[in-house]
């Protein structure tokens, strides 16, 4: 596959794509960022706040998983079309007076639509990309998510100030409709899906292979540790901005996108980093494993030293350069998982691994709403969820630095799938 040249067209599609992923993550970010005036507004405690961020996780993974095998079938272009629909539609119910019931029904149904949206773009993006050529445009695919905090939260945060919350849904609803429309006129298949190169390779893999193959279980072990904190993030930075060190909700607004500006630059600098490893010879496991699991530990230690300082602006910092360097990992798992999965499997592959990362998700906005809600003060819950969230990274940063090997995956698992029996 080497020296494959990539399609024409396929910048513009990984833009489109990289937009879609803006939308994406400015709909995760809204309840955290308005977190503060809902839970005044609906007279909600730390805990069922908690429980209103791990909601959106619900259906998160298992949705992810069921459209992972049908994009195995049906093209990712009316998938990703669909999916669109559902989180612009699940948006404008918040618009009129809602109740917490109507708010958490809502935020499932987003999640359910949203579980794939990573898994089936990267899937989408790798039929116009050949592998020596997937990194740098999964960096891109990654920034949709930082970048849809950074343009999402000084934007959501004023409506917020100057109207309601209830606005600041209505107008994520809108601008995932205008997606819709510059998809469907847009949008393409990629054409690399029935290349030579890939019809030769496509030998079936028993997926109780692939799903227990050691780099598998080491994206998704590395991931864990990551979205925990790209979780945390989501619902409790604003909160703990505005109630644990007392800053204002428009001041608050201005620092929730500096984690996501610091998270920003270490994804595209780990692309680049990544791509120039790869064409300098050295293997998948140093220019993607390595380094995409090392920032994690790396990032736990830093994190875990935030209780231990005072000063708000340097509890800030630690916060956010611990937290952001987990985005390393982010770009390297689904081109490591690209590398040895057939490509017919691929889709499903991509978006199991995305529904057991997920699962973070789930535990990791309750488990700090429980702890806010037990702990003395708030900002001793804050900084306790904040320890345990460092532990966690520091763990799977490990589990990722041992189990992370694609390049001798791909040749145990053609080896064995190379045998008649089972195949």
């Amino acid at each position: 596959m080497t020296g494959q040249p990539t399609p024409k067209g396929a910048w513009k599609i990984t833009f489109l794509l990289f937009l879609f992923m803006v939308v994406n993550f400015a709909d995760k970010i809204v309840v955290g960022l308005a977190g503060v005036p809902i839970m005044n507004d609906l007279k909600l405690d730390a805990q069922q706040f908690g429980e209103l961020g791990s909601s959106f996780f619900l259906l998160f993974s298992i949705s992810a998983i069921i459209v992972g095998f049908i994009v195995n079938r049906i093209d990712t272009r009316w998938v990703l079309l669909a999916m669109a629909v559902i989180w612009s539609l699940a948006q404008f119910p918040m618009v009129g007076a809602v109740s917490f019931t109507t708010l958490l029904i809502c935020r499932i149904i987003l999640g359910a639509g949203e579980g794939p949206a990573f898994s089936v773009a990267a899937h989408a993006i790798y039929k116009w990309f050949p592998d020596e050529k997937r990194t740098l445009p999964t960096a891109i695919l990654s920034q949709g998510s930082a970048f849809g905090v950074i343009l999402a939260v000084p934007a959501l945060n004023w409506v917020i100030v100057n109207y309601s919350w209830h606005h600041a849904f209505g107008v994520l609803g809108v601008v995932g409709l205008m997606w819709v429309v510059a998809w469907l006129m847009l949008g393409k298949e990629g054409p690399l899906v029935s290349t030579a190169a890939e019809i030769a390779d496509e030998r079936r893999i028993p997926y109780l292979q692939l799903l227990t193959s050691r780099t598998f279980i080491g994206c998704c072990a590395a991931t864990f540790g990551a979205y925990w904190a790209l979780s945390l993030g989501l619902t409790w930075f604003t909160p703990f901005i505005v109630q644990g060190l007392g800053f204002s909700q428009k001041e608050a607004g201005l620092i929730s996108v500096l984690p996501w500006v610091f998270g920003a630059s270490i994804v595209l600098l780990t692309g680049w980093i990544s791509q120039v490893m790869l064409t300098k010879g050295y293997t998948t496991r140093g220019a993607r494993g390595v380094l995409g699991a090392a920032p994690l530990v790396l990032g736990g230690c830093i994190l875990a030293v935030l209780p231990h300082v005072s000063g708000t602006g340097l509890q800030v910092a630690l916060l956010v350069i611990g937290s952001g360097l987990c985005g390393s990992i982010y770009v390297v798992c689904p081109p490591m998982l690209g590398e040895f999965t057939p490509v017919s499997q691929r889709g499903a592959v991509i978006s199991i691994y995305g529904a057991l990362y997920t699962l973070a998700g789930i535990i990791a906005p309750i488990t700090m709403g429980s702890v806010i809600k037990h702990a003395a003060t708030p900002l001793e819950g804050y900084m306790t969820g904040f320890t345990i969230n460092a532990a966690i990274m520091v763990a799977s940063g490990v589990l990722g630095l041992l189990l992370l090997w694609p390049n001798t995956e791909r040749a145990r698992l053609n080896a064995a799938a190379a045998q008649p029996k089972f195949a």
